[in-house]
């Protein structure tokens, strides 16, 4: 009876493989469709996505001191430079500013299963490959770029993308960097036409704590966005001493408190640091001077 049993098992499973190939058969994949045209909705951090943040203004993120001192020095004129005019956001903070995002599945063209997730961001014009065949990170020595290695998973219906090799870059806008030793993790989530992205940022230099920072993309049906983003650098500053790079001495930078007076807020909350992150640094703020003035 045993053999018997397990014969017809065999042949059962054995039906069961050769259905999943046949003409039109359907065997699920794990995971959602990420594929299609994606546009951000900024309803959340907005002033710093748009127009930037303030200088100076490092308030609820958990930076080192090394951090805070390379922003304080910080030139925002140091963009002027040939160099640094076309310079692409890093993967970390590249779907934070204003961008048009397509993902597209790369099949294996036999069994078709899924090689990689393509995607183009039309900021710089990056595309970026997430490989989901199982391949192995780069030694640690390989080249770094702006999108880095990524490999992706499925748990359940979440794609969790894990990223190093990337480029030094900066967290925000206004100076604060991230070194090229970071690491990044991700979480693509899709309800119908919404595509929530979550990153989780490390960096052993110049942060203390991880990042972690949220998007949401709505889904574009319609056709025709001519999505290029040329940039060649075409400002150039006359009598500017060749080799100088804009920066600031420390204690030197003269927009140093200057949003902090502005809102009235102690000058080191918008210094940063994990501490400000917590609803419990209110307590130190409101004993601040600044804060009673």
């Amino acid at each position: 009876m045993r053999r018997v049993g397990f014969t017809l098992l065999t042949v059962m499973l054995a039906g069961l493989s050769l259905r999943a190939q046949t003409a039109g058969a359907f065997v699920a994949a794990p995971g959602l469709d990420l594929s299609g045209n994606w546009a951000p909705i900024v309803h959340e951090d907005q002033p710093e996505r748009g127009p930037g943040p303030p200088l100076v203004d490092y308030a609820g993120l958990p930076i080192t001191d090394g951090a805070r001192q390379w922003a304080l020095s910080w030139d925002a004129s140091r963009l002027t430079l040939p160099e640094h005019q076309c310079q692409v956001h890093v993967v970390s903070y590249i779907y934070r500013g204003p961008l048009n995002l397509r993902i597209w599945e790369e099949k294996d063209p036999q069994s078709q299963r899924i090689i990689a997730l393509r995607q183009y961001i039309s900021t710089y014009e990056q595309n970026r490959t997430i490989w989901m065949d199982g391949r192995e990170h780069p030694p640690e020595g390989a080249a770094h770029t702006w999108m880095g290695f990524s490999t992706g998973k499925w748990e359940g219906n979440m794609l969790t993308v894990y990223t190093t090799h990337i480029k030094e870059g900066w967290v925000r806008r206004n100076g604060l960097p991230i070194s090229d030793r970071a690491t990044l993790v991700e979480h693509y989530i899709r309800h119908g036409n919404l595509l929530t992205h979550v990153s989780i940022s490390t960096d052993p230099v110049y942060l203390t704590e991880p990042l972690i920072k949220t998007q949401t993309f709505n889904l574009i049906v319609q056709e025709g966005q001519n999505w290029l983003y040329p940039c060649s650098y075409v400002v150039e500053v006359a009598d500017r001493p060749r080799g100088a790079v804009p920066s600031y001495m420390p204690g030197e930078n003269p927009f140093m408190t200057e949003f902090a007076d502005q809102f009235k807020l102690p000058h080191d909350a918008v210094l940063g640091g994990a501490e400000t992150m917590y609803p419990e640094y209110q307590q130190k703020m409101a004993a601040s001077p600044q804060a009673k003035n």
